[in-house]
């Protein structure tokens, strides 16, 4: 925890974006395990409640779908768009999968 894995991953990563979210990487070898943070900043919603139910509906499609031998990075997702809050579960589900699959997770 830290915003110094944060900056290291922002100025060091790789980026992609999708319609929603965009994806920042990069490699980690001092770790056994990946790391993933959600940014959703005050501009989408002022809302923390709004904001935080992102958060988790993110972190929940990531948790059911990381396989355990995946190799090891460090994981940023940015959430830039309001609706990502109201998108359905497969849709959003389909774009988390389609930024980590190019991630290589």
């Amino acid at each position: 925890h830290g915003h110094g894995s944060l900056n290291y991953v922002h100025r060091n990563g790789r980026t992609e974006r999708s319609a929603h979210m965009m994806v920042k990487w990069t490699p980690n070898a001092r770790r056994a395990e990946s790391r993933f943070a959600v940014v959703v900043s005050k501009k989408v919603y002022k809302s923390a409640v709004k904001r935080n139910r992102i958060r988790r509906r993110i972190f929940e499609v990531i948790r059911l779908n990381l396989k355990s031998d995946a190799p090891v990075f460090d994981v940023v997702i940015s959430v830039y768009s309001p609706e990502t809050l109201d998108l359905p579960a497969a849709k959003l589900s389909g774009e988390v999968l389609g930024l980590l699959k190019i991630v290589g997770l």
